[in-house]
Order: structure tokens, then C-alpha cells, then sequence
């Protein structure tokens, strides 16, 4: 684009808002509505190379999402995690840590490859050809820390026109709004996940939310349990206490929410996983077959969490696991006003008496015979017959043969804990700078 072609159209903006309101009143994810709205802001002839948005979730497990669009090459994402880290020094030198750390609204700055740059950033942009640069922060509004932070870029040789930073200043404010309302709708979403897991959270989202409603379904069935912790809780701080549950879940857990597992929900200091199958035998192999390996998976992890809590002189940690099959009740239990999501009845019974017996005979793994017929008759330690309480019938309980090398340390297999990106940092600091200025607030009103 030469010099002199500066107009920007109106009508061809004013088409991006109206398909923004239309995106945001459709539901559309916030992944699909950036990616549009780049895509649909590049043709309505603005020169942009590069986007970056990023914006706060309110998600348990996350402080925000970001996007990078780059003309020809569309939208890279990442899931922003917390975890402990220091600002590095990229950070503290970026424009948006300049821009939240003065107050301001919007930052720009001429990209020349001549000259030294001020951030570091700007040696990445100059790859891309950047001419003009103009960063920004746009809060969702009250005393919300929720906001978008971006970037826009631009090679064209004469750099953003009077006329299309009057542009983009006037669609960052109708992509303020309709992100909002992704992101409210992605709270929901992201809540229910979290806390219910993910069926039982699209169930409750679909509508099933009357206490009583629910279905009778076929599904494994995992318990597990950790062993010693009210002495670990009575001898130990909370703070190491919460630390070592966690560890034991990261640990343990994860294995069960994978490969059509789902936590259903976790009980103190144990957890109850399902996965849900159809009556027939192939899906029912099929899931038993999964949540076997997910034990196995999850039995190696913690020989590696051990084998790492060994040499930092703790002590292990020790634990059991139930698995079994059969018919459960999957649906809303509670009071009027405070509900819940599970799964009920007599199997949910048994595999608690199985992971309980784990107490009794020297195997971590134990189930039930219908459990194993499902996963081959190879490979299973006959324990005995039992006879479980509440239980009419004897039971057959089985533990599962592990090799030496299922056993092995798996500490490669733990997820590690990384330092914050760049711009999660971005987005802590807007919710830090945004509690940080309410007083100030207060004071001008």
C-alpha cells in the first residue's frame, strides 16, 4: 500500500462490528470471533500483520488467553496456566508492562530497522517488516480484573493513518464487547468442566438441572484413596498438606480424565472417575480396557513421585485403587438450592469396598471379576472371594499383574511446573494494576 492510500472505509468497518454483534449473539467461541474478526479487519483493507489479544479468563485453572494472528499464517493460541515464576526481563521491558505500569491507554511507536529498539519485541517485528506499532489496554469495565491487552502491527510504508487508528480505536471497543461476552459464556462452560467434569457438565449446561433428573447408565467405575493423610494433616502445616494432596492428584489422577475418563468428583483425600459405556461388550471392553491402562499409567507416576519425594527425605505416599463396572445412576442429587452431580447406587458401593480392601492385602490395584473378564483373562493375581458390606453376594477380587518396568520411576511423566509466560504476566499485572488504581478511583469521584 502506497503513501497516499490512507482512507479506510467506514462501511466496511461498520460491517466488522455488525458481524461481531452477530458472532457474539450466535455464542460463538472467542477462538472463531479473533479469528474472524482478523481475518475480516485485514479485508476490509486495514494493512495489519500482526494481531496480539490477550484476555483474562475467569477460569480455576487459568489467568488468560492469548492470540497471535499473522497475516497468511492465521491464529496461534495459548492457554495461559498459572504457576510461580518472577516477571522476566523480556516482560518488564515489553510495552505492555510500560503501558499498565503508567496508566496509559495506548502506546505507539514507529518501527524504524535502522534504529535500536526500545523493546525487545520490536527486533521479532522488524522480521515481519513492522512499520508502526500501537499497543492498548481496554478493561470489560467496573471493578472487574477482566479486560483484553493487544497489539496491532502494520508494514505498510507510511504506517497507520490518522484515519485507521480512528478505525481501530472505534472496533476495539465493539471486540471489547462481544469478547466479553465469549468470555462470559466460556466462564460457564469452563466452571461446570472444571467442577463437574465434562459430561456431567454438559449435561447441566443442556438443561438437565431439576434434582431428581438424571439417567441410568452402564460405566467403569474408579475409586482411589489416599493412605495416611489425617496423620499427614495432623503432623504437617496446611499449606504442606494442600501441597502434598495436590501432588498426589497430579499424580494419580490425571491418568482418569483422559482417553473417555472423566473425575466425577473428588472426596477428600480420594477421587471417583467414570467411564461411561454403552450395555453391549465391545464398548464395555473397551472402556475397561482404558481405564485399566489408566491405572497402570497412573500406578508408574506415582512410583515417580515417590522415587522424587525419597531423595527430598519425605515420606511416600501410599494409596489404593478400586475398578469395577456396572449400572450407576448418573444425575442431580441435593437440596432444593444446592445440588450436585454424580453417580449413585449399588456398584458405586462395591468399588469403594474394593479400593478399601487395598487396606487388606498387599496389591495397590484391586478389582472385581467382572472388571477383569473384560480386559482378558492374562495378566490378573486371584485374591479371593470377599464378601463386601451391604453386598447380598460374595465377590470375586482380582489385582492386576504390573512389570517392572509399568513400576518404573515415571517422573517424565509428571506434568512440570513452568514459569509464566510473557503474556500471562500481562494479564496478572492488569488485574494486580487494576485492583491496585480502585482506591484511586474512589478518591476522584
Amino acid at each position: 500500500m502506497s503513501a497516499a492510500q490512507t482512507d479506510i472505509s467506514a462501511t466496511l468497518i461498520d460491517k466488522v462490528a455488525d458481524w461481531l454483534t452477530s458472532s457474539s449473539l450466535a455464542g460463538d467461541e472467542l477462538e472463531a470471533m479473533v479469528r474472524g474478526f482478523c481475518e475480516r479487519l485485514a479485508a476490509a483493507g486495514l494493512p495489519l500483520v500482526r494481531v496480539h489479544l490477550s484476555f483474562a479468563m475467569l477460569h480455576p485453572l487459568y489467568d488468560a488467553l492469548g492470540f497471535t494472528w499473522e497475516r497468511g499464517h492465521g491464529i496461534e493460541i495459548e492457554g495461559l496456566r498459572k504457576g510461580p515464576g518472577e516477571p522476566s526481563e523480556r516482560f518488564v521491558r515489553s510495552p505492555y508492562y510500560h503501558l499498565l505500569s503508567n496508566k496509559l491507554d495506548h502506546l505507539r511507536r514507529r518501527i524504524d530497522p535502522s534504529t535500536p529498539s526500545e523493546f525487545p519485541i520490536f527486533e521479532d517485528l522488524k522480521l515481519l517488516g513492522v512499520t508502526d506499532y500501537i499497543a492498548f489496554v481496554h478493561s470489560f469495565g467496573g471493578d472487574s480484573s477482566q479486560g483484553m491487552m493487544g497489539s496491532w502491527s502494520t508494514d505498510s510504508p507510511a504506517g497507520f493513518s490518522d484515519s485507521m487508528i480512528a478505525a481501530l480505536l472505534r472496533i476495539q471497543s465493539h471486540l471489547a464487547v462481544a469478547s466479553k461476552m465469549a468470555v462470559l459464556n466460556k466462564l460457564a462452560d469452563n466452571m461446570l468442566k472444571t467442577y463437574l467434569g465434562g459430561d456431567a457438565g454438559k449435561r447441566v449446561l443442556n438443561g438437565q438441572i431439576k434434582r431428581g433428573e438424571g439417567d441410568t447408565i452402564r460405566a467403569v467405575l474408579v475409586m482411589a484413596d489416599m493412605r495416611g493423610s489425617a496423620r499427614l494433616a495432623e503432623t504437617t502445616g496446611r499449606e504442606v498438606y494442600i501441597a502434598t494432596l495436590n501432588q498426589f492428584f497430579d499424580a494419580i489422577a490425571a491418568p482418569f480424565n483422559r482417553a473417555g475418563g472423566q473425575i466425577l468428583s473428588f472426596l477428600g483425600d480420594g477421587f471417583l472417575a467414570v467411564y461411561p459405556c454403552e450395555r453391549h461388550r465391545a464398548p464395555s471392553q473397551a472402556a475397561c480396557q482404558a481405564a485399566l491402562a489408566a491405572a497402570s499409567k497412573a500406578t508408574s507416576r506415582m512410583a515417580g513421585l515417590n522415587a522424587r519425594r525419597k531423595r527430598e527425605g519425605l515420606e511416600e505416599i501410599g494409596y489404593g485403587i478400586g475398578l469395577h463396572i456396572g449400572n450407576v445412576m448418573f444425575g442431580n442429587v441435593g437440596l432444593s438450592d444446592r445440588l450436585t452431580f454424580s453417580v449413585f447406587g449399588s456398584a458405586v458401593n462395591e468399588v469403594q469396598r474394593l479400593q478399601m480392601l487395598t487396606k487388606k492385602y498387599s496389591y495397590r490395584l484391586i478389582a472385581s471379576k467382572d472388571f477383569a473378564d473384560y480386559c482378558g483373562d492374562e495378566g490378573w493375581v486371584t485374591l479371593g472371594r470377599e464378601k463386601l458390606a451391604g453386598i447380598r453376594q460374595k465377590l470375586t477380587v482380582l489385582s492386576p499383574e504390573l512389570d517392572d518396568a509399568t513400576l518404573a520411576d515415571d517422573e517424565d511423566g509428571l506434568e512440570a511446573i513452568h514459569a509464566m509466560s510473557d503474556a500471562e504476566q500481562v494479564m496478572l499485572l492488569h488485574r494486580d494494576a487494576s485492583r491496585l488504581s480502585a482506591p484511586d478511583a474512589k478518591e476522584r469521584q
